[in-house]
């Protein structure tokens, strides 16, 4: 099966529309927490939530 190169109106926002409650900030990174939950990390302040 031949390879689709998406175009970037088919790509999906990947956290944009999280924001850090913290500062604000866009710059937000999903991580796993040690329970198996999903966690959130500010990369611009270092504030951490899930």
């Amino acid at each position: 099966m031949p390879m689709r190169i998406l175009a970037e109106s088919d790509a999906l926002p990947l956290t944009a529309s999280i924001q850090c409650p913290a500062c604000g900030s866009a710059h937000v990174a999903q991580v796993l927490g040690d329970n198996g939950g999903v966690s959130y990390v500010c990369t611009a302040c270092g504030h951490s939530w899930s």
